[in-house]
């Protein structure tokens, strides 16, 4: 007499799903490449609604992918630039320091660089972080992520200043105190008196419960960094080209 044995254990489960998946890892078909295609683009979409700017760098110093905040911080201002799918730096004595941290960060190690706009624009901070996994031998990729320009960004002000029901006069004035500026400043900015941009602070206090206007300033902060659905036509966040349209702005 035959006995029949019941397999169907959760232990059992565990160990088909990883043969599964093994198998799946394994597998190198036309399902499989168009798996990863899809998630790659995916990907690249997701990047752009960041509004950080943010770099894939591969093992021998090309560029592999630079999002849509990155292509418009990339301007003739900043200290780094993108010639086809070189990263440079404008500035002779932040070559070093950037070759340095490209090495270094093929190590495993991460670095955080401080450049100079010239001119007295002030700094750009980048920091580079390495992406290979441990015990991987493949091409190592490096992520560089630009500084913000500002503390709290547009859209981010307006998103935060319709959840509070903000007026837009009251919106203008927190987004002129994310950029640093002081109260007076704000006042001859929008050219009206200091007490009404007072004012103004106060009832920015009172909708969204800040005890001060500097904490206030730090909730748009903490805010998680949006690009806006309509992106700048022209200039360097342009959208050229089919692959751009689509918004996978790969370099070719």
């Amino acid at each position: 007499m035959y006995s029949v044995q019941d397999h169907s254990t959760p232990r059992h489960g565990a160990l088909q799903a990883a043969a599964a998946l093994q198998t799946l890892l394994g597998y190198r078909g036309p399902e499989r490449r168009t798996a990863a295609s899809l998630i790659t683009r995916w990907l690249a979409l997701a990047c752009d609604e960041i509004g950080l700017g943010l770099l894939l760098v591969a093992d021998d110093g090309h560029v592999l992918h630079v999002n849509h905040t990155a292509r418009a911080q990339l301007d003739e201002h900043h200290p780094l630039q993108l010639l086809g799918r070189e990263l440079r730096a404008r500035q002779t004595r932040d070559v070093a320091m950037l070759f340095d941290a490209l090495a270094a960060a093929r190590r495993g190690l991460r670095k955080v660089l401080t450049l100079s706009r010239g001119g007295g624009r002030g700094e750009e901070t980048v920091a580079l972080v390495p992406l290979t996994a441990a015990g991987d031998a493949g091409e190592h990729v490096t992520l560089m992520m630009l500084s913000r320009r500002e503390v709290g960004e547009a859209l981010s002000v307006q998103w935060f200043a319709r959840l509070h029901s903000l007026t837009p006069a009251e919106a203008r004035v927190l987004e002129l105190l994310c950029q640093g500026l002081e109260p007076r400043e704000v006042a001859e900015a929008q050219g009206v008196f200091l007490s009404t941009v007072r004012t103004q602070v106060g009832a920015i206090r009172a909708k969204t419960g800040a005890r001060t206007i500097r904490a206030a300033v730090a909730q748009v902060a903490r805010l998680p960094p949006m690009v806006g659905a309509l992106r700048q036509i022209g200039g360097a966040g342009a959208l050229n080209g089919a692959a751009d349209a689509a918004c996978l702005h790969l370099v070719a």
